[in-house]
């Protein structure tokens, strides 16, 4: 099974939704502007990735943010703006096992889920 998190109405989430149907993969949906996201849950992603790859600094949130709260120097800072405006968040974010491992996806790109959701 599958967890995308994300906003159900952001484009590259439909065409994550899209690609997941189209392969007829299973998979739960958490909404961060419904559900919102937990501390420890982006600090484990943050061990894992790093928060530069969590933390969209391309969309319309990231520049109507004030100059200082741009300025991120630690994964806690970074918790700490995420879960209070989860639209920083990239999109989307897909928690999976592969081979027993649980790993991420950041962001849609069809040619990694093909590489990492679909073939063995």
């Amino acid at each position: 099974m599958l967890t995308i998190y994300g906003i159900r109405n952001c484009s590259t989430m439909k065409k994550a939704f899209d690609w997941l149907d189209e392969h007829g993969l299973a998979y739960e949906f958490h909404d961060y502007k419904r559900s919102g996201i937990d501390a420890a849950r982006l600090a484990q992603w943050c061990a894992g990735r790093g928060w530069q790859a969590l933390v969209n600094t391309r969309g319309t949130t990231w520049r109507g943010l004030a100059p200082e709260s741009k300025q991120i120097d630690s994964d806690a800072e970074a918790i700490e703006r995420m879960m209070a405006t989860p639209s920083l968040i990239r999109r989307p974010v897909i928690e999976y096992r592969k081979a027993g491992v649980g790993d991420l996806l950041i962001g849609f790109d069809p040619v990694t889920y093909d590489r990492e959701l679909i073939a063995t």
